[in-house]
């Protein structure tokens, strides 16, 4: 089995989480996937360590821009995470690109060093609701950014 083999066997109950969630009820959302998918819960400790392997060996996060580093882990037509695209994000005290999520967005944020905070809030967990807008921010540290986009919906740009 590949590195990105083994990620994405790790990521697959936790996409299962969050194919089952209602992005447009982020509140609800969260308390579920919080629910079965803690942070420091035995599955997303090793998936945060399949990450930042994967980032460390230089097969993920192996483009940059504007001090971001990103990788598409898989597309939304790719058989194992259909209907959604990962993205997979590593940023460190640095504001990313704006953009509008048609159909929502998950993410999953884990720390990497300080205490980094993704739009102000704390590692773990974050929904935005179907038509929302924002300019990803971490601020007090670095983080690693699996982004869960349904149907690989996004819009780069200006607020609308």
């Amino acid at each position: 089995m590949t590195d990105r083999e083994a990620l994405l066997y790790a990521i697959e109950p936790v996409l299962n989480a969050v194919r089952g969630v209602n992005v447009d009820d982020p509140d609800d959302a969260l308390r579920l996937l919080n629910h079965y998918y803690p942070l420091h819960g035995h599955a997303l400790t090793e998936l945060k360590r399949l990450v930042r392997a994967g980032i460390e060996a230089g097969w993920l996060c192996d483009r940059e821009a504007n001090g971001v580093r990103f990788s598409r882990l898989s597309k939304p037509t790719d058989p194992a995470t259909k209907p959604f695209s990962i993205d997979v994000v590593h940023m460190n005290d640095v504001v990313g690109p704006g953009h509008e999520h048609g159909l929502g967005e998950v993410d999953l944020c884990f720390p990497v060093s300080g205490e980094p905070l993704f739009d102000g809030r704390p590692p773990g967990w974050t929904v935005y609701p179907s038509g929302s807008w924002h300019e990803p921010t971490v601020t007090g540290g670095a983080m690693d950014i699996l982004y869960f986009l349904p149907n690989g919906a996004i819009r780069f740009g200006p607020k609308a």
